[in-house]
Order: structure tokens, then C-alpha cells, then sequence
């Protein structure tokens, strides 16, 4: 029988599922909607697409304000407000015969998703005691198992049963998660926290130069994981399987792709406990750019390995950078700053997807996206270029030492 901290811990994971699950329905239901339902939505990849802009825009802005709603309500009713609220407005999202109705549903379901990670990342890191990283850890894959899936059981709902029921199920699936849920004990989460190690006093121009990197990173990397993440199944499609019978195999490429990415993420986390975050964090820049820049011209199976390759430098920076808030910034401080984190991010993976229609609908392909992903990867090399390099990281005890020297010495 698992104990509250584990079906807490659970709990939340599904729910890191749901949260990018959910966000990249429309990616692949979009390739079934121009052949379903041409007389509602048009024919059109990057007009449909468009209209989950206000999705990811209510998803980035929602973060700010869920750590005064969280006080008020309490997080355990606000994760019950994301598995219902989530769940409902996919339900409607499905249920959608205009674009109106599509993209208010998706801004709905938008706001909703926006309580998971600065509400259920807090309560699993408590829920976890003194097995943090583990715990961490495993919720990333968790959530990479929800951007790899959803193409692959999007393209099948819509391809077998319709584009509508590829919305509806994960929402009656999310809505009785939610259920279960809200039937579970209230979880004394500070209780499982256990003692504390001291955070070691850093010099400040190095916390300066961590968090305005961070920031950085978080509004560029934002825009081109999100971007990649959407235009995967249209990339597989466009090179790989053009018939609109192979829809379902665009999905389980897609899959594949962004498995790779998922795995890495994981192998990311075992590295950095061994090595600097910039020792890490460097070979996947370096790789990214020049990837980005070849999956714009390539065709033919070649694409497969070159966008695994992709998937797995973006998605391998995601555990660099939730690595180094924990590794730079003080304890109480945190929670602020994964607030701002997440907020510059998401706004970054806003854009994403008006990005991506517009340029698509302009050019007719996915050359100029691609190539525009890979200028602002290179954004992200120079990050990584300028973060610091200290092996105090992996012996907090020298950060004193480090913290002393950078002091003015006292006049006798």
C-alpha cells in the first residue's frame, strides 16, 4: 500500500502528464481538422494552429498569480482546479464547431494548466523528504512522457475515431484523475520536508550573473522548445509521411523523436550531480544550432535522427536550468524566482506557435521556422558561454572561501 507522500508524489506526475499533454493536442489534431472539418476550420495548417496562441499566452501569464491563489485556496484545491478545469475545457475544446469556440476553449484549458508548475512542483519537492533529485527527476520524465505521447495518441484518435475525440478523451481522463484526487486525505507536506542543509553564502556577482542568465535562457529556450514541440508532427509529415492515411505514423515518429528527448533529460539530471552545470550545459548548445540548421533542409529519414538530436539538447537544457535556480539562489528566494522563471518562459513559448503558422503560411514549409529556431539557438550558446564555471557547485562547503575572498578586507 503506497503511504500519502507516494500517492501524492503520483499524483502529481500524472498531472505533469496532463499539463504537456494537453498543451500539444492541437499540434497533431490540426493535421486531421484541414481533412475532417474543412467547412469549420479551413484548410489551412497555420491559421488553425494560430489559435492556440491564447492557450500559451493565459498558460505563461497564469504563473504569477498562483502562489497568493494557492494561499487563499489552498494547493491541494487549486491541483483539484487543474484536473477539472483542464479536463472540462478539452471536453469543449472537442466540442468546438468554430475557430472562436476552439481558441476560447483552448485559452480556458490554458489558464487552468498554468497551476501545475508553480503549484505541483512545490508540492512535490516537499512531498519527496530527502529525495529531492530522484523525485525531481523522475516528474521530468513524467512530463516528457506527456509531449512524446500526445502526438503519437492524437494522430491515432483523430485518425480512427475523429479530430473531436482526440480532445475528449484525455479530458474525461483528466476530469476523473481529478476526482480521485480530491478523494484523497489532505497531505502534511511541510511534515515530509525533513531538515535542511545550510545554503552557502554565494558572492554576489555570481548569483547576479547565474539569475540574468536564467532569465535569458528562459525567455529564448522557452520559444524553442515550444516551437519544436508543435512543429514535430507537421515536420514528420511534410518529410516522412505526406499521405493523409499515414497520419498515425507522423505520430509515432513524432514519438520517437521526442523520446530521445525525455531520456536525455533524465541522463542530463544524473550528470549534473557529477559535473558543473556549464560543463553540461555547453555540449548541448553547441549541438543545437548547427541540428536546427540542417533539419531546415534535410529530407527523407535523415530527419528522424537529426530531430532526436534536436529534442534532445532542448529538452536535456530543461533540467540544466530548473538545476541551476537550486544552485545559485537561496531557499527563500526561490519560489519568487521560479515564479518570474516560469512566467518569462511560457510568454517565450507563447509566440511560438503565431511564430510557426505565420512563417509556415508565408513560405509554404518549415525551412524558415527552422532557421529561425536556429538563430535563437545560437542566443542560448552564448548563455551558455557566459554562466559560471565553479566547482564550488559540487562542494558547497568551498562557496565560503570563495564568499571571503571576494570580500574588501577591513582596514586595521
Amino acid at each position: 500500500m503506497w503511504d500519502p507522500a507516494t500517492r501524492q508524489i503520483a499524483f502529481i506526475n500524472l498531472a505533469h502528464v496532463f499539463t504537456h499533454y494537453s498543451l500539444l493536442i492541437l499540434a497533431t489534431a490540426v493535421l486531421g481538422m484541414v481533412a475532417q472539418a474543412p467547412e469549420a476550420f479551413g484548410r489551412d495548417y497555420g491559421p488553425i494552429l494560430a489559435l492556440g496562441t491564447g492557450m500559451f499566452v493565459l498558460y505563461g501569464l497564469g504563473s504569477l498569480p498562483m502562489g497568493w491563489l494557492a494561499e487563499r485556496f489552498g494547493r491541494k484545491g487549486m491541483m483539484g482546479a487543474f484536473f477539472l478545469g483542464t479536463g472540462a475545457a478539452l471536453v469543449a475544446a472537442g466540442l468546438s464547431t468554430t475557430p472562436l469556440a476552439l481558441g476560447v476553449s483552448l485559452a480556458v484549458m490554458g489558464a487552468f494548466a498554468a497551476i501545475y508548475h508553480p503549484i505541483g512542483t512545490a508540492m512535490l519537492v516537499e512531498a519527496a523528504g530527502q529525495r529531492v533529485g530522484r523525485a525531481v527527476g523522475i516528474n521530468g520524465v513524467f512530463g516528457n512522457l506527456g509531449v512524446a505521447c500526445a502526438p503519437v495518441f492524437t494522430a491515432f484518435l483523430a485518425a480512427k475515431a475523429g479530430w473531436q475525440w482526440a480532445f475528449v478523451l484525455p479530458g474525461v481522463l483528466c476530469i476523473a484523475s481529478g476526482l480521485l484526487y480530491l478523494r484523497e486525505p489532505a497531505f502534511d507536506a511541510a511534515r515530509a520536508g525533513g531538515p535542511q542543509r545550510p545554503f552557502p553564502e554565494i558572492p554576489r556577482e555570481l548569483v547576479r550573473r547565474a539569475v540574468i542568465v536564467l532569465l535569458s535562457i528562459a525567455a529564448v529556450s522557452g520559444l524553442v522548445f515550444n516551437a519544436f514541440t508543435l512543429l514535430v508532427p507537421k515536420l514528420m509529415e511534410e518529410r516522412l509521411a505526406s499521405s493523409p492515411d499515414l497520419l498515425p505514423v507522423v505520430g509515432l515518429l513524432a514519438f520517437l523523436a521526442t523520446l530521445c528527448g525525455g531520456l536525455t533529460q533524465y541522463t542530463v539530471g544524473h550528470m549534473i550531480d557529477r559535473h558543473t552545470l556549464k560543463t553540461v550545459f555547453m555540449p548541448l548548445a553547441l549541438v543545437l544550432a548547427p541540428a536546427l540548421l540542417l533539419l531546415a533542409f534535410v529530407d527523407g529519414w535523415l530527419v528522424l535522427p537529426l530531430a532526436a538530436l534536436v529534442a534532445a539538447a532542448v529538452f536535456g537544457q530543461v533540467t540544466v536550468n530548473e538545476t541551476m535556480t537550486a544552485r545559485y539562489v537561496a531557499p527563500a528566494l526561490r519560489a519568487k524566482l521560479y515564479s518570474v522563471r516560469f512566467t518569462v518562459g511560457f510568454l517565450g513559448a507563447a509566440v511560438a506557435s503565431p511564430l510557426v503558422g505565420f512563417l509556415h503560411q508565408a513560405t509554404g514549409s518549415l525551412a524558415a521556422p527552422m532557421l529561425v529556431l536556429a538563430g535563437f539557438s545560437v542566443i542560448i550558446l552564448l548563455c551558455a558561454l557566459v554562466f559560471p564555471n565553479r566547482r564550488e557547485e559540487l562542494q558547497p562547503e568551498l562557496w565560503s572561501r570563495a564568499a571571503g575572498a571576494a570580500r574588501p578586507v577591513a582596514a586595521e
